[in-house]
């Protein structure tokens, strides 16, 4: 240890990078066990806010444009590409 740094400086060192230390690890014991406890809900447990999901999704929608508004759409994308 320098001569010139005191005890009390040292420990304003070694006490909150070890309070830190302590804090990440805690926090990672944490994360991992509620990733653990949502791994193993059943399903009938499901939380009760979430609303049940229906296996189909929205048909797509396709719209035929004409000449005139693909020639305004070109028109518009040429614009937008132009711009800074």
């Amino acid at each position: 240890m320098p001569e010139h740094v005191s005890l009390l400086m040292w420990f304003g060192v070694v006490l909150p990078a070890a309070l830190t230390f302590a804090a990440v690890i805690g926090m990672a014991q944490i994360r991992r066990s509620l990733r653990l406890e949502t791994a193993h809900l059943h399903p009938a447990r499901r939380p009760v806010g979430f609303p049940t999901q229906s296996g189909a999704a929205p048909r797509r929608e396709f719209v035929e444009l004409t000449p005139a508004e693909q020639d305004a759409f070109a028109g518009l994308i040429r614009q937008l590409s132009d711009s800074p």
